[in-house]
Formats: C-alpha cells, structure tokens, sequence
C-alpha cells in the first residue's frame, strides 16, 4: 500500500496507552492493529512497550495532577500492580519511598525504587536527626521529617513516569537498579511552528484529619483512689477529699456524674479555691488541630519548531499545615531546552532548582517534645485552653505551664517554641550531546548533577522535659552526586531483522559532607545562637565519599517486529569494596514475542497477544569505609572515638537474580486489555551486620551470608465499556501480591533468629530460615492446648520468657481500582485502593489503653470493686488448667494485657480500602475559550483520602515509624495524623 492512501491515526486510551495505527480511510472505527506505546527506559532510551520483555508501565502528567499532593508521588498509590508509597506520617513533607515487588534485601535500607530524572539517577539518601522514634525516659530528642528527593520534585514539570519493576528492567543502572526504577521525564516544548503557549496551573487545598482513635470521655483523670467514704474521688493536689491525684496521666478516675471536686484552676495557676464541676472537655485534642492550608501557583512558558524547543517554569507553593505554626514553602524552577545545531548535532539541557524553607515542621515519635505525645497523654477533663497561656506569670521564657506532669511539654510550646527549621536547596539537572556520524552510528554524552544544600536548626526552650536549660542545634548537609555517561548507538536493518547494538560507560562520583553543632544548654533563655551555649557539642564534618566506575552494552533484535530480543551487560568497579572482588559483572536478557501478529490472530475481538519473558544477574556494592578501620569523630573537640563496626577486608559484591515471564491481551478493538506478570528474584551473599563478641571491642561485624527467595504475581486490566460521541467510561484495575522466604542464614547464628531491625526495643524483625522479610517478632500471650489464655495465680497474664512470630509488616494481596467517566466537557473520575491483612503493632494503643483513654477501657468500670476478671484459665500444680477467677483493678488489667512488651495484644489488622482520591473537572467549550483569547480553560474539584474503611484502632492503617532517617513499616510510634484533603484547581493555557 502506498504510504499516501493511510492515515496515522493516534488514539489515547485510559490516559496510558497510545495506539498508533496506519488504515486506510474506510477502516471501520475503533478497530486497532497493534500497540506501540512509546515508554522511557533505562538510560533514558524510549523504546517501544511492544518489545519490551519485561513490565514498563506509564503513567503520564494528567494522573499525576489529577489530585494534588504535598508529595506528588504518593498519587501513583494505587495505580501500579506491585509499587508501594510507604509514609511514616511525620508531617506535612511526607517523605515517601517507593517499594517494587517487596523486599529484597535484609539490609532494610536497600529494597526502595531507584529514582531517574531525565536520565540522571538520584541518590536517594536522607539525612535524620540521629534519633529514634521511642525516646522517652532519656535526655534524647526526635526524628524530623525533613524531606526527601522526591518531594522536591514539581510535579507541574512532570511530562510522565514510567515504572520499571524487575531488575532486568533497570539492570543498566547496576545496583542502584536492583529494586527496580522509577524513570521520570521532565516536559519540553510542544507547540508548532515556534508558538508560544503560557499555562496557569493554580491550586487551593485544605486538610482536615482523616481519622481520630476512639477517645473515651466518660472518665477523668486518676488511679481508681477513693476517699475515706470509699468512693473514688479527685484532687489536684492535696485537698479535704483526699491525697493528690492530678499528677497521674492515667484516666481511671471518677466517672463524669455533676459531682465537683478541687481541680487545677487557671487563673491562680494551681488549686482551685472552691470545688468545680467536674467534666469532660471532649474538644481537648482535636480542638488542638486546624484545617490546614496549601496554595500553589505555577506558570510555565514554552515553544518549539522543528530545530528547538523551550520550557521554563515557575511555582511558589505555601503549605500551612494541620498542626499550628507547622508548614513550610517551596520554590521550583525548570528549564528545558533542546536545539539542534544541524543534521548531525543535537544539544539540550535541563534544570531543575528546588527550595524548600520551614520555620518549623514536627517532631514525631514517642517523646517530650513530640505532640503525638502531649495527644496521648492529654486527659479527658483538662481543658486545652489552660495551656495556651504558654509560660507561667513572670516567668516568660523560663517556665512553661505543664501542670500535671513534669514529664508531658506544654503543647503550645511545642508547636510555638520547639522549632524545627531547614533551608533546602536542591538542584538536578543535565547536559546531553548527541552527535551522528552516520545515517546508522551515533554518539550520546550526559553530565548529570544532583547537588544539595541544606541547614537545619532544632530550638528547645527552657523548662522543656528534656532540656531544662535548653538546647540549640545546628546541621550543615552538603552533597554532590556527579553522573557522566557516554553511549555509542549503531542501527541497522537487515532484510527482516532490525538491529541495534549500544556500548558505553559511567563514572558516578558522591560527596557527603555533615557537619553538627549543638549548644547544649542556654546562658541567656530564648537566645538561640551557638555562641549562647552552656557546654557546645561540635562534631566536625566526615567525609562520605564514593565512586563506581562502569562499562555497559546492550544489544536489540527484532525479527519482523514480532520477535524482539534484549541483551545486556555490565561491569562496576566500586569504591567500597575490596580491590579484588571490587569489579563485578552482570548480564540480563529478555523477549518479547507478538503471536497474534505470528499466527495471523487479529481480529475486532482478538487484537493483540504478547508473550514475554526475561533473566537478569544484577550486583549491589555497600557503604563507604566498611573494609578497614576507621576512627569516628567525637563530640568532644579535638578527640575521636573507636568504632563499635569490626570491618571485613574481604567483602563480595551483592548478587540478585531475576526471572520474569508474562502475557498481555487485548480484546474487542482494544476496549479490554490484560496483562499478567510472574517473577522470583533471588539474592545472595548479602552484606549484613550481625554482633561481635564484646571482649573483641567491637559491637558488630559486616559479613557476606544468606539468601533470599522472592516470589509474585501481578494483574492489570484497563477496560472501556463505554466510549461514544458524549458519554465514556473507563476502567484500570489492579492486583498484585508477594512472598518472600530466607533460604539460608550466617553459620554463626546456628538456627537462632537474625534480628535485621528493631523498634522501640519490643518489636524485632527477626530473620529465621523458611521465614520471610517483614516478620514481626515480640513478647506475647501465653495460651493452653485449647487455645485459652494464660492467666497467674496473681490475676495477671503469664509472662512468656521468649519472643514470638506476631505476624508480618506486609498484606497478603493490594489492589487498586480506578474509574473515569465523561460527558461532553466533564470529567469525574475517583479510585479506590487497599490491601488484605498484614499486622501493624502500636504504641500508641498501648499507652493510651494502660492510661484508660480508649472506649474499649470502659468495659469493667462498673463491675463490683473496680475488679475484672481475665478470660482464660491458671495452670494447677499438676500440669491441668482451670478457669481463671481472680479479679484485678481495672487500670492494673488493662495495664497488664497491653502492656508496652505485649506486641501481640497491640497489633492489629492492618487491611483497609480507601477512596484514595476523586475529581470533577469541565473544560469550557472553544465559544468561551475563544471570546476569553485562550485556548483551555479547566475547572475542578478535588480530594484525596476521602473515606477509608479499617480495623485499625489508630489514625491509618498504612503504618510506619520514622526511627532516624530511615522508614520502618508495621510500627506506629507517635504518627501523627492523616490528612483527608479537598480542593480546587484551575489550568488556564494561552
């Protein structure tokens, strides 16, 4: 057929699949030959999905900006069999990682998602407080969530992402990619012949909390005391009722009955001269909390013809966030050019700046100054008011209103005083040349950057709980991730067989610098400087420096365009691994093989059939100075400190291998489309930390040893059961699920469990041979034959003298389901998501049930004596078990049932679903748009995190603790709360 008798036509479907198909002018409508959705692979090549023998799914700008997000990655939650956006719901930043295909590392900070901006990978790493998440009881502060690189990221900038699951997928970018990547591509200009197009992006967003813990209002504060009539009573302070009974944080206290007792008054700032009523302040919380508020604006401005394009753009947002006096501001600048110089030579480059200020974001965690513990110990007849007032009378600066107890921070001075500070800045960016020898060679160089620049302050005033004479903190980050790379393409066709071979090389340099300086202690109150330091805490920036040096080449092979086949491979030498195993080699294959073009298939109900399959050896190097013995630097000048870290001088590189194999329908002029994925990675000689003998001088050691077995499934169906003139409807669903299992385990364990991590000091993840990563182990319930639990003589639980399984951090199964309907100019659209089962342990629940704050605690209040009965059996001396008849104090039960150790009675179901966002958007017709000079005009509305069903006791049931820097899911220590959001959006372009 002459080329002149076709038409290219070029349909989108469900926003993520584009159809290009040549027909003659009579072919009958909706009828599609084959797919050929062009996607970002690694190394920035664009290659098409059709030979692609592994999964590369897109997801192009209009989904990203569907509903708007402080972190615009946590709108792909959801939307892609197999990825996870794990939060630790640490503030409004909300740093997030995303997960591909589950765990693959017992090392917890080496199974994320390798992040690629226009070709350039980010490094990735956080900087945290060096804190952990549980700190009560010490002179320790607290994690801050101070963002990541991701959310730096403008998603106004974001032409598309496409997610590259399996390691063969990513295996050019090395270790880094051994998790899989997620390829993001900046927009370029795209109007013809040199026109200049201006887009208005601007948004208006409000959060209100998602979800509370169920507050019981019903009692007041105290310890079941009762007075010399015997009936319970309370006291702030000594009184004629009794002893005091206000310094307790428990609320098993009197029941609220209009009955009136001495309680602290405001106005004197102790006792009350008269008896008040005694009552609930059933606002005393949540009334701490306000809607919080995001504005953003964006402008952009581009062109292109057919030698150049340009993009530039400009976005302010400003975030004040749900708890006072927390939110930060954001500027994001991009520039985007591309000018070809002549037939051979073609140049770009792209900018992207990012800052990010905050007077002060929150403090999470289970200590002093973290709010979630004021919420926690916040007792239901203390009117939040009394607090407000900040500091005591003629005492500003010096000593805060805390009433109660010496140990829980006035929650005003949390919010006003403990401030949090950072001034980021963070700059990606890339230089590209690509120069063709010939019509079939060619030649890419990139100098890629990834450069930050942060300062962080941390202020804690006088009288705080842990710093009675304050404490001022400054951290100084510098980092400069350098990625060069360069790639001769040579392309040919040879009668049925199209060719294309690549080979290149990287250099990836990474400086890391840290400096900390803290006054520990202050002269003069409310001075925060270094210079105004009782004793200074200085610890001079060490160096965290690295380089993998790296050859690469692959090879394409198209039979026909229906037979496709992929190699490559790749050599790294790295830094951080000896001279003689510091060079490791990788290889992956993959294929793609169309059967519906093969055998002739195609039809209006039969349209595409695709069989793909692919292998990949993928390396994995690890941190710098693990080889030799280094000194710390110590916080006293001048002075270094041994390292607790044996090193190992013979450490192996990491080794993951990777078996993929799928298929991908489509049915009834492509209306239905079905893909279904299976992979097992497997990985060895991994490089872990286990304990050293003490007498060694050493705490820990870095071996080479254990394997793991990870296994899935995934599912994807995109359908369009209705699509006419008016009216369309479209569905993409998702399913996917994923086990892993340790196959073997260092000889020096010798059957007993590795603890990989741990929290809080009671929840370990314990690595045990036949287990799987994300099994969660802790102190538990003791149970008879029958099942029954175990109950002492005393009325208590039977304490068990070992740890148990409880149950594992990850669900069975997640899935995803979204819906778009149009009518002429609207557009609704909303998804729903969720998991099955996987646990979530919370601290939380444990010491708001010890101190009776939850409804659940009411049941046995009124039983005779304050006593309640467990429900189990005692063990005789004769081995037998009878029922248990032994009653205890209410607060003495529930103090022992969940007590912080007993994980099991703390964790929980952690399924939900949610109606993870929605939108309604009209798009005004060209009769208006033509009268206004413009050419789109969008109007919508929007939310996020509408209604969730779970449960989970506490705020969210995607739970994960924030312990340093690093994102540990199934454990809630101190989150703060999720934010349900609506808003309203307008995209004006000209």
């Amino acid at each position: 057929m002459r080329k002149e008798t076709h038409k290219l036509l070029v349909l989108s479907l469900l926003g993520l699949v584009s159809v290009n198909l040549s027909a003659q002018q009579k072919i009958k409508k909706d009828t599609i030959k084959n797919i050929d959705e062009v996607v970002v692979t690694a190394l920035g090549i664009k290659r098409n999905d059709k030979s692609l023998g592994y999964v590369a799914e897109k997801i192009n700008s209009e989904e990203i900006l569907r509903t708007q997000n402080n972190n615009w990655a946590q709108s792909l939650e959801g939307k892609v069999a197999g990825l996870k956006i794990q939060t630790a719901g640490a503030g409004p930043l909300g740093s997030a990682l995303i997960k591909l295909r589950g765990d693959i590392s017992m090392n917890m900070d080496q199974n994320n998602a390798l992040i690629v901006v226009d070709g350039v990978p980010l490094n990735g790493t956080t900087t945290g407080t060096g804190f952990s998440a549980y700190g009560a009881g010490s002179k320790a502060d607290l994690p801050i969530d101070y963002g990541n690189g991701l959310n730096t990221i403008n998603p106004d900038d974001i032409e598309s992402v496409t997610v590259l699951k399996g390691s063969t997928a990513a295996a050019l970018y090395g270790s880094r990619g051994a998790g899989g990547a997620i390829m993001i591509t900046t927009k370029s200009g795209k109007t013809k012949k040199g026109k200049i197009q201006i887009t208005l992006n601007s948004y208006s967003s409000y959060d209100t909390v998602l979800k509370w813990p169920d507050y019981q209002y019903e009692y007041g504060q105290g310890t079941m005391q009762k007075d010399a009539s015997g009936n319970y009573y309370y006291s702030y302070g000594a009184s004629a009722d009794g002893v005091n009974t206000g310094s307790t944080s428990s609320a098993f206290g009197p029941k609220f009955a209009g009955q009136s007792y001495f309680q602290y008054d405001p106005t004197v700032e102790g006792q009350s001269l008269q008896r008040q009523l005694w009552r609930p302040y059933k606002d005393n919380i949540k009334g701490f909390w306000q809607t919080g508020t995001t504005f953003s604006n964006n402008v952009a401005l581009e062109s292109s013809n057919e030698n150049t394009s340009f993009r530039t753009s400009l976005t302010y947002l400003k975030n004040e966030w749900m708890m006072p006096n927390t939110g930060f501001d954001r500027l994001n600048a991009a520039l985007s050019f591309d000018h070809k110089l002549n037939e051979k030579l073609k140049v770009g480059v792209k900018f992207n700046y990012s800052k990010t200020s905050s007077d002060n974001l929150p403090a999470t965690g289970y200590s002093n100054q973290s709010i979630s513990y004021f919420m926690i110990f916040q007792n239901p007849n203390v009117d939040l008011a009394w607090y407000s007032p900040i500091w005591k009378k003629d005492k500003y600066q010096i000593d805060q209103i805390h009433p109660f107890s010496s140990y829980i921070d006035n929650p005003y001075l949390i919010a006003y005083e403990m401030l949090n500070g950072v001034d980021k800045h963070f700059i990606t960016g890339n230089v590209n040349l690509n120069y063709k020898f010939t019509k079939n060679f060619e030649v890419m160089l990139r100098s890629g950057l990834e450069l930050t620049n942060e300062e962080r302050t941390q202020r804690r005033p006088w009288s705080s709980a842990n710093y009675l004479q304050g404490m001022y903190r400054e951290q100084h980050i510098k980092q400069m991730d350098m990625n060069n790379d360069i790639l001769f393409t040579y392309k040919n066709k040879f009668k049925d067989f199209d060719f294309s071979a690549s080979a290149g090389g990287n250099i990836r340099y990474l400086e890391y610098t840290m400096g900390d300086y803290m006054a520990d202690g202050l002269l003069r109150p409310g001075v925060y400087t270094l210079p105004n330091g009782i004793a200074n805490i200085n610890k001079i920036a060490a160096p965290g420096d690295r380089q993998v040096n790296s050859t690469y080449g692959l090879v394409n092979i198209s039979y026909k365009n229906r037979v496709f086949l992929d190699l490559t491979a790749r050599n790294d030498w790295s830094s951080t691994l000896p001279k003689e195993n510091r060079s490791y080699f990788y290889p992956s294959a993959a294929t793609s093989v169309i059967l519906s073009d093969i055998f002739n298939l195609a039809s209006n109900n039969f349209n595409y059939w695709k069989l793909r399959a692919s292998w990949s050896r993928v390396g994995n190097d690890t941190n710098p100075y693990m080889l030799v013995k280094y000194y710390n630097n110590s916080n006293f000048n001048g002075s270094v400190e041994s390292p607790s870290l044996y090193p190992n001088p013979n450490l192996k590189p990491e080794m993951l291998t990777n078996m993929e194999a799928g298929m991908d329908f489509s049915l009834v002029k492509n209306r239905i489309n079905y893909s279904i994925t299976a992979y097992q990675n497997n990985n060895k000689n991994q490089i872990i930390r286990i304990p050293a003998l003490w007498e060694t001088g050493y705490s820990s050691r870095v071996i080479n040893a254990g394997e793991i077995r990870n296994r899935g499934l995934e599912m994807t169906l995109n359908t369009y059961p209705v699509k006419n003139k008016n009216f369309s409807w479209s569905v993409n669903a998702n399913w996917s699920m994923n086990r892993n299992k340790i196959l073997s385990l260092p000889e020096e364990f010798q059957g007993e469990p590795y603890i990989m991590g741990s929290v809080g000091g009671v929840v370990y993840y314990n690595a045990v041979v036949g287990g799987s990563l994300g099994d969660m182990y802790g102190y538990g319930l003791m149970y008879s034959p029958d099942g029954q639990v175990v109950f002492g003589s005393d009325g208590l639980t039977a304490k068990p003298t070992k740890t148990k399984k409880i149950g594992n951090a990850y669900p069975k199964w997640r899935a995803g389901i979204q819906n778009e309907f149009r009518y002429k100019n609207f557009t609704l659209s909303f998804s729903f998501d969720g998991q099955y089962k996987g646990i979530g342990y919370s601290q939380s629940h444990h010491k708001m049930t010890e101190q009776g704050k939850l409804t659940h605690t009411l049941i046995g209040r009124d039983n005779p004596g304050g006593l309640i009965v467990g429900e189990g059996v005692v063990q005789n001396a004769d081995g037998s078990y009878s029922p248990n008849t032994k009653g205890i104090p209410v607060s003495t039960y529930y103090a022992d049932y969940y007590r912080r150790a007993n994980v099991e009675t703390n964790s929980f179901d952690t399924s939900f679903v949610k109606l993870r966002d929605a939108r309604i958007s009209y798009s005004f017709p060209k009769s208006v748009t033509e009268q206004l000079k413009i050419t789109d005009l969008t109007l919508a509305l929007f939310g996020r995190n509408l209604w969730m069903w779970t449960k989970f006791p506490l705020f969210d049931p995607e739970v994960a603790t924030l312990n340093d820097s690093q994102i540990t899911p199934g454990v809630e220590i101190g989150q703060l709360p999720t934010a349900r959001t609506v808003g309203i959006q307008l995209n004006v372009k000209f």
